[in-house]
């Protein structure tokens, strides 16, 4: 069972927030607030913030951008993953991934269900892993950033999480790289 290791140090992790949005500034992004607030009470850095229109290019570019800066090692998006002509998060940055993270859009959906049951079959929730920096694709409600955050990815950020976690493995996401793969570009 997964449980806090006390003897390791705690590890704080640069995070950039990324609120995808036609409608929404940094006043009245209350999503992108849930995640600055979670970041900052673990004990993270908030390393960027920032927010883009419901734009395929915008959003790729920021994160991949993002993803080549030496001072971010992940970046979590909100917003852009629902079902309507606007949402294209998951469409703009799955190409980009080097590798899928299958297991947290299950996870994810799994504690999305036992709050709002079927409700969750309307997020397209996605995460990857784009030039060796972990990427979150979260809905744009406060509640599933809450929940991916306090469910999910808290864990995987901390150091003295075990049996494993991602910060660990972070040092070794760029070994294709580095052995001649392509980065994204």
């Amino acid at each position: 069972m997964a449980k806090l290791d006390e003897s390791r140090p705690f590890i704080p992790v640069r995070i950039a927030v990324l609120t995808v949005s036609d409608t929404r500034g940094l006043a009245d992004d209350k999503s992108g607030q849930t995640l600055a607030d979670r970041i900052a009470q673990a004990g993270h850095v908030l390393a960027a913030r920032d927010i883009v229109t419901d734009d395929r290019e915008k959003i790729r570019d920021k994160v991949v951008g993002w993803s080549k800066d030496d001072y971010i090692d992940v970046v979590i998006t909100t917003g852009g993953t629902g079902f309507t002509g606007r949402d294209v998060t998951p469409e703009a940055l799955e190409p980009i991934f080097e590798k899928r993270m299958d297991g947290f859009s299950e996870v994810f959906h799994r504690i999305s269900y036992d709050k709002i049951g079927t409700s969750t079959i309307q997020s397209r929730a996605t995460g990857g892993v784009v030039n060796a920096t972990f990427v979150f694709v979260l809905p744009g409600s406060p509640g599933a950033c809450k929940d991916a955050w306090d469910g999910i990815i808290k864990a995987q950020l901390d150091y003295r999480h075990m049996p494993c976690n991602f910060v660990e493995i972070m040092p070794r996401l760029d070994e294709h790289l580095r052995r001649g793969g392509n980065p994204t570009s």
